[in-house]
């Protein structure tokens, strides 16, 4: 038994080791771009505080989803952020799986690229939409008041830029339309839509977008029109700048690595295709086999031959 662990042990240690290798090779080529989606999140941090600066409180406007939804109160507002921290995190640990499990559907750093462009475009939208028109915020510390309703002015320059964290992102007030969770849990759930592999998590995902979006509600964290802007919206610039994106190559398929992962990896290939040359398995022979199409290229033996854009895509 203790054999039988440590010679898996030392397996999955091994394929952990090779799946750092080819992802840290991804991610010196691919740096700026995250780096520039991971920067762009401070900046909606920042235009978020700058937004509270411009607040006023005021009577809580007439919304349907109030007068329908139960208030859970302060006691209470803490589940719609449990949930939302559950999906982050289960997403978070769910992008890191190729790391240790078998299936292998995407890169990690290329699905990274792809999640930080939808949130980047979300949130310039966002920043636009809450800096043209400025609301009474529904939550309990942005009402008439609180103390937390009006930000009094800054001393300097860097009590802006340091944006009072954590304090200045979860007591926030202003940064209304739409809604900033419901940007990151539709983003998180679209993209495991189309690359995770579990139909029941799936439908689990939405219905939890779902529960999300009610609980943020309940709990008055935003009007309905905040939740309901943001389900189109971010459909809408997933669907897009998903179009505009080259598709990442599906690691499940007979096709080869994006990167060599070893020269013995090489080489083995190498004999491979010679000695199906020495049993007589030449080139003309595998001609009359049905060869698909893919982007208006040839597919060679079921193994995809993909594009230079591809390749070095996200």
């Amino acid at each position: 038994m203790t054999l039988y662990i440590a010679r898996e042990a030392s397996k999955l240690w091994r394929k952990v080791c090779m799946e750092i290798s080819v992802e840290l090779q991804l991610l010196l080529e691919k740096w700026k771009l995250l780096l520039a989606g991971l920067v762009f999140q401070y900046f909606h941090g920042l235009a978020a505080r700058g937004v509270h600066y411009l607040h006023r409180p005021g009577p809580t406007l007439q919304d349907l989803g109030f007068m329908v939804l139960p208030e859970l109160g302060k006691e209470r507002g803490y589940i719609s952020e449990s949930v939302f921290t559950g999906i982050f995190l289960s997403f978070v640990l769910w992008t890191f799986h190729p790391f240790i499990y078998h299936s292998k559907r995407f890169y990690t750093v290329l699905l990274w690229r792809r999640v930080l462009a939808f949130l980047v475009a979300s949130q310039v939208l966002r920043i636009i939409t809450f800096y043209s028109t400025q609301l009474p915020g529904p939550n309990y510390h942005c009402r008439e008041g609180s103390e937390l309703a009006r930000l009094p002015r800054p001393d300097s320059v860097f009590e802006v830029l340091l944006i009072n964290f954590p304090q200045g992102v979860i007591y926030g007030c202003g940064d209304l339309i739409f809604s900033s969770h419901m940007i990151f849990t539709l983003v998180f759930v679209r993209t495991y839509q189309k690359y995770g592999s579990k139909r029941f998590v799936k439908l689990l995902a939405w219905l939890l977008a779902i529960i999300q979006s009610l609980l943020i509600i309940a709990s008055r964290k935003h009007y309905t029109v905040d939740v309901v802007v943001a389900w189109y919206t971010v459909n809408l610039v997933v669907f897009f700048v998903d179009k505009k994106l080259p598709e990442m190559p599906d690691r499940t398929g007979g096709s080869p690595p994006l990167l060599p992962l070893s020269v013995k990896d090489k080489d083995s290939r190498a004999k491979e295709e010679n000695h199906k040359l020495l049993n007589g398995n030449s080139a003309e022979t595998a001609d009359w086999r049905q060869r698909p199409q893919l982007n208006g290229k040839l597919v060679e033996n079921g193994n995809h031959v993909h594009s230079e854009a591809t390749l070095n895509g996200t």
